[in-house]
C-alpha cells in the first residue's frame, strides 16, 4: 500500500468520539436492497470490513445478522463495541484487513460501507473472494459529496480552500450524481466474481456552522493539514456560514451500493 494512503487512514482512529457523533449513517432503504441483492437471509453470516464505530454495522445486526466486523483502529473498535452492545451476535475484531487471519467458515456476504477504498487494492478483492463461499456477495458502499443543498455557498468556500489547502485544485466545483459514473473497475481478483449490480441514493443533511466544522475535522484530507493551515481553513468558512448564510449549511449526499457474487 502507498505509504500517504495507509497515513491518511491512520487519521480516522485518532478522534472516534467525534466520528461517531459527527459521521452520518446510510438511508433505510439502502440497507433493504442490501438484503435483497446479496440473497443474505435473517440469520446469515457476514464480515465487514472497516466498521469505523458501527454507522453499518448496527443497522445490518438489527436485521438479526452474524458479524465479524474487522477494525483497525482500536478507539474505534472500543466504540462500535459499546454502539452494539445490545447485538450478541455482532463481533468487533481489531486488525487491519490486509493482516487479519480468515477463519475456516466462509461467510455468505462481505460489506464494506465507505471503507473498502482504504484497503491495499493488491488484497482487498482477492481476500474478499477467499473470505466468501462460492455464491457468496461482496457489497461495497461508496458516498459522495455532490451538487445539490447549499451549492452557491459550497462554490463560495472553494475559496477558503485555495487560501488554506495546497492540494485543492483551483476552480473546483461539485459533480451532479448523474454525472459520477458508477464504480465498474475491476482491480486484482474481480475475475472471481459476476457482473455487479449498482443501487445509488441521493439525500441532504442540514448542519449549523458547529456542526459542519466538526463533521469536517473527521475527514483525512483535513485532519493531514498543518495545523495552522486547519485553523486558518475551518475559521474562513465558519465565517462565510455564518455571515452570508445564517449559519446552516445543507450538503447534498450520493451513496452507491455495488453488489457482486462470487463465481469462483
Amino acid at each position: 500500500m502507498d505509504d500517504s494512503l495507509r497515513e491518511l487512514r491512520a487519521t480516522f482512529t485518532e478522534d472516534a468520539d467525534l466520528y461517531d457523533r459527527m459521521r452520518p449513517g446510510y438511508p433505510a432503504r439502502m440497507f433493504d436492497d442490501l438484503a435483497a441483492l446479496t440473497g443474505i437471509g435473517a440469520h446469515g453470516r457476514v464480515l465487514e470490513i472497516g466498521c469505523g464505530t458501527g454507522q453499518a454495522t448496527a443497522p445490518m445486526a438489527e436485521r438479526g445478522l452474524r458479524i465479524v466486523a474487522v477494525e483497525l483502529g482500536e478507539a474505534m473498535a472500543a466504540v462500535a463495541r459499546r454502539n452494539l452492545a445490545g447485538h450478541p451476535r455482532a463481533e468487533v475484531v481489531i486488525s487491519a484487513f490486509e493482516d487479519w487471519p480468515l477463519p475456516a467458515e466462509p461467510f455468505d456476504a462481505v460489506v464494506s460501507a465507505t471503507a473498502f477504498h482504504w484497503v491495499d487494492p493488491d488484497v482487498r478483492v482477492r481476500k474478499a473472494a477467499d473470505a466468501l463461499r462460492v455464491g457468496g456477495a461482496l457489497a461495497t458502499v461508496s458516498t459522495h459529496h455532490v451538487a445539490g443543498g447549499s451549492e452557491a455557498l459550497f462554490n463560495e468556500l472553494q475559496d477558503c480552500y485555495e487560501r488554506f489547502d495546497p492540494a485543492t485544485p483551483p476552480g473546483l466545483r461539485l459533480r451532479p450524481a448523474a454525472d459520477i459514473l458508477e464504480d465498474r473497475a475491476e482491480p486484482p481478483g474481480s475475475e472471481r466474481f459476476g457482473p455487479a449490480e449498482f443501487r445509488r441514493y441521493e439525500w441532504e443533511l442540514t448542519y449549523t456552522t458547529g456542526e459542519y466544522l466538526d463533521l469536517l475535522r473527521t475527514y483525512s484530507g483535513h485532519r493531514a493539514l498543518a495545523p495552522e493551515a486547519r485553523r486558518g481553513l475551518l475559521d474562513c468558512i465558519a465565517a462565510r456560514i455564518d455571515r452570508e448564510h445564517g449559519g446552516y449549511i445543507t450538503k447534498r449526499y450520493l451513496t452507491e451500493l455495488r453488489v457482486a457474487h462470487r463465481t469462483v
